[in-house]
């Protein structure tokens, strides 16, 4: 399994993205479809909601990405609550299985990314963590490490001037 510099596993943070991807995908095609045949109503006109949870899925990925800790777990409860929205909305309204479907499948996906964000989202990684300014980098302990710290800034760690 893949692990952060950490040694925390960074799989739970691509599913999490996966996870909102699809889900917005779903949501967003659900919109797309006929609802109502009798009056040849789309989703999007049935649940005016289904195009506004897509675009907050996808603003969630951003955030999971930027964001780390307990501020991570926060966005999570927002997204667990944006996914039992979806799913509630495609069950609750009438209209053609087809149309309904995919919404409930996109809120399902959703809500278990928020849940997978509740739980593990203070543990995961966050992009770009493992780089500092210069300014805010810490002396490593171990010699060896400091010898690689100094490859990844651009130095020679040979030239002892």
């Amino acid at each position: 399994m893949s692990e952060a510099p950490a040694g925390r596993p960074k799989r739970p943070l691509w599913i999490t993205v996966l996870l909102l991807l699809l889900g917005a995908a779903a949501l967003w095609g659900s919109s797309r479809l006929v609802w109502d045949a009798s009056a040849d109503r789309r989703g999007e006109e049935v649940v005016p909601a289904l195009v506004p949870l897509a675009l907050l899925c996808l603003a969630a990925i951003a955030a999971v990405v930027a964001l780390s800790g307990w501020v991570r777990r926060v966005l999570g409860v927002v997204v667990v609550a944006a996914g039992g929205t979806a799913a509630f909305l495609g069950l609750a309204e009438s209209g053609a299985l087809a149309g309904r479907a995919p919404a409930v499948l996109g809120g399902a996906l959703v809500l278990g990314a928020g849940v997978l964000l509740v739980v593990r989202g203070a543990a995961m990684p966050r992009l770009g963590g493992g780089y500092q300014t210069p300014g805010a980098a810490k002396r490593a302990t171990d010699p060896e490490r400091e010898l690689w710290n100094a490859l990844e800034r651009g130095d020679d760690p040979t030239d002892r001037d």
